[in-house]
């Protein structure tokens, strides 16, 4: 289970959201081996005056927030924010120094999902990849 929220200017996210989500899905189903139907995004696309960000970033300034089961790997990981940046800057041309990417990882039990504690849920793929 992985659930992805991105934020960004408005401007730039509502013409890039659907080409992201879908760099996006590609790299988490590489990288951490989820299943194609399991998609699960949210876009955020912030007035100026509500998304404040440093001078040496450019409008189009990307944040991908990562919350997930914990129990992959490290290189799993590092895996998915490799090919994060690859993908984005070299097809969504926002440069790496405009992509944020933090990755949460909590225990099953701390979700809850189509009515069960996620560590009761049966799951049709491996986390611990």
């Amino acid at each position: 289970m992985a659930q992805i929220k991105v934020y960004g200017l408005k401007e730039h996210l509502n013409q890039t959201k659907a080409q992201l989500s879908d760099i996006i899905h590609a790299c988490a189903a590489d990288a951490l081996q989820l299943p194609t139907e399991k998609r699960f995004h949210r876009f955020f696309p912030l007035d100026r005056s509500d998304f404040y960000y440093p001078t040496d970033r450019t409008e189009k300034y990307t944040i991908i927030e990562i919350s997930m089961f914990e129990g992959r790997s490290t290189e799993a990981k590092k895996h998915l924010v490799r090919l994060l940046f690859a993908r984005i800057s070299q097809e969504v041309a926002i440069g790496v120094q405009d992509i944020e990417i933090t990755i949460s990882e909590t225990p099953k039990y701390n979700w809850g999902i189509r009515g069960l504690p996620g560590d009761e849920l049966g799951l049709n793929y491996k986390v611990e990849v």
